[in-house]
């Protein structure tokens, strides 16, 4: 196999410079102790979508028009996460308007963009994770739950498409990944009466990688170095350096110690945060 770290991709110098403004702005409003965030989060989507109706009355509007631009402020929208009775709303209360903008930003023409996504996510999960760790890293179409019961550590990359259901918290360690498509789950229905709900906390510690399709369920703990290959379903714990395949997923190969050991040093990503 060919050793292929990740390469630098220049942005031309006024493009840069306008995203690093835009960023930066955002950041200081979000900095504010004052910060309406839902107020920011319509003026952003507002401008995103319809900067031609910043100004407008909504009531001259057409209905359908009116209603799609009521879309742009988080206090007209509900998110399935409201409809759990084991919400804490005050906690989900400021963080929902930065779900909704991410959510948004993501179904524009802004949210293919691999640079000034991975750079917003990253602002934006500073500010609705229990804890968000350097160098996150996340693509397009990730979703979240509660969002506020997110624990990630450094250098952590979640892939196209991920569901991060972290209603019973997920922890995510140190330089771990997650492929596209693949679903984190931190609660459980009874097979009965799906009212009865179970939340257990999902772990996945350091330098795990979940690959592409793959499903972990509620309680699993994903042990460090270990694999959960594609399209598997993990209902346990793994055990660490060890590869897990299948449904339900089992040990298939252990990481030797040798090419452990030769493994080469961390080359960084373009995307890093400045030291």
């Amino acid at each position: 196999m060919a050793f292929l770290p990740l390469r630098e991709v220049p942005l031309p110098g006024d493009t840069a410079a306008s995203y690093d403004a835009w960023l930066e702005a955002m950041d200081a409003d979000l900095s504010r102790p004052d910060c309406d965030r839902n107020e920011l989060c319509r003026r952003v989507l507002t401008d995103i979508y319809y900067p031609h109706l910043a100004g407008v009355d909504p009531l001259t509007l057409p209905p359908t028009t009116r209603v799609a631009l009521a879309q742009m402020d988080p206090r007209n929208v509900t998110l399935e996460p409201e409809y759990y009775r084991d919400i804490d709303i005050e906690r989900y209360t400021p963080v929902k308007p930065l779900i909704w903008l991410w959510e948004m930003f993501d179904k524009s023409p802004l949210g293919e963009n691999v640079h000034l996504g991975v750079l917003f996510r990253r602002l934006l999960a500073q500010r609705i994770f229990k804890r968000c760790g350097r160098n996150f890293k996340a693509f397009h179409f990730v979703k979240l739950s509660f969002g506020y019961n997110l624990e990630v550590g450094d250098n952590v990359v979640i892939h196209r498409h991920v569901l991060l259901d972290d209603r019973g918290g997920i922890r995510i360690g140190n330089g771990s990944s997650v492929a596209d498509f693949a679903n984190v789950y931190s609660h459980t229905h009874d097979i009965v009466d799906g009212r009865e709900v179970d939340s257990p906390m999902t772990v996945l510690e350091d330098s795990v990688r979940i690959t592409y399709h793959a499903t972990i369920l509620a309680g699993s703990r994903v042990a460090q170095d270990s694999m959960v290959g594609a399209c598997s379903v993990l209902t346990k714990d793994t055990t660490p350096h060890t590869v897990f395949v299948g449904v339900p997923a089992r040990p298939i190969k252990k990481k030797s110690s040798e090419a452990r050991a030769a493994r080469r040093p961390s080359t960084g990503d373009p995307l890093d945060e400045p030291e």
